[in-house]
């Protein structure tokens, strides 16, 4: 008779953990998509209103070198934007292969899981034969036992 495996829940528990480890990853890369893409929106917002500033007839004159600040912060917003965009494309990127890696931890989870549960199966039915033929064995004894007529 043979007994179950100490492996099988060890390696089940790591295939969980490695699930769990890219889940909280899934998760971190949202959260920074999340927070990239909401400074976009707010750099395209600003950007939007000083642009809104320079073109507004009813604006007074500005003097040449507040309309060179005004041109010049209004350039590094577009550098900015254009930065979040690119470190937005990176964290998307991220993020799919979190979910790849999720994916193929799930994958090996349920792989250590089935095997798990074949191990077990194996063992309950070895246990099974073992107690088939200890009664077998016992029937047969008391058989010999008994007085014959």
């Amino acid at each position: 008779m043979r007994e179950a495996r100490n492996c099988w829940p060890v390696l089940v528990r790591k295939a969980q953990d490695a699930v769990n480890e890219a889940q909280t990853e899934i998760a971190q890369a949202l959260a920074r998509v999340d927070q990239l893409e909401a400074s976009h929106a707010r750099l395209c917002s600003l950007y939007d209103e000083y642009r809104m500033q320079e073109n507004q007839s009813t604006a007074p004159v500005m003097g040449m070198q507040a309309s060179m600040n005004h041109r010049q912060f209004m350039a590094q917003l577009l550098t900015l934007q254009q930065r979040v965009v690119l470190d937005l494309s990176k964290a998307r990127t991220t993020l799919a292969q979190a979910r790849k890696k999720r994916v193929m931890a799930e994958v090996e989870l349920h792989k250590m899981t089935s095997l798990a549960e074949q191990d077990a199966k194996a063992v309950a039915k070895d246990v099974m034969r073992y107690e088939q033929r200890q009664m077998d064995e016992l029937g047969v004894r008391q058989f010999n036992l008994s007085p014959q007529a």
